[in-house]
């Protein structure tokens, strides 16, 4: 590992939630990680490790978000009917991830909006074509 790389694995989610994290490859991890730094910071979220293969990011107690290269050496590519889904503490906080996510060049997929039952979300991908969804439920 490089000098100023981190580990920090107190953000790993605690044994009682049912999912710790979501890897999402990445072609480009200095030009996706823009990204996902400002969509975190924007949820209050920031890196919680990186290695020169990937990069992670969450809030303590909390599942992870990791943009990673392909284990294989091969091209990152989309799966199909995959999707990861990041909570939000409000109907606000979607609406501005969805237009950052827009700004920073992620393509729509589901403008904001109640889906009913009052779950209120947000659908677009992210720079390598990943599908992600923004959404509160309250």
């Amino acid at each position: 590992m490089r000098a100023g790389r981190r580990f920090q694995y107190i953000y790993f989610a605690e044994e009682n939630h049912m999912l710790g994290y979501v890897t999402l490859g990445t072609n480009n991890l200095t030009k996706s990680a823009a990204f996902y730094d400002a969509l975190a910071k924007e949820m209050g979220a920031s890196r919680t490790m990186e290695a020169d293969k990937f990069i992670a990011w969450g809030t303590p107690g909390s599942a992870m978000v990791l943009l990673i290269k392909p284990a294989d050496g091969g091209p990152a590519t989309v799966g199909n009917g995959v999707m990861a889904a990041l909570a939000a503490k409000d109907n606000a906080t979607v609406d501005r991830v969805y237009k950052l996510a827009m700004s920073l060049g992620g393509k729509d997929e589901g403008a904001p909006g109640d889906r009913g039952g009052g779950f209120y979300a947000a659908y677009f991908r992210d720079l390598d074509g990943n599908k992600l969804n923004i959404f509160h439920h309250g």
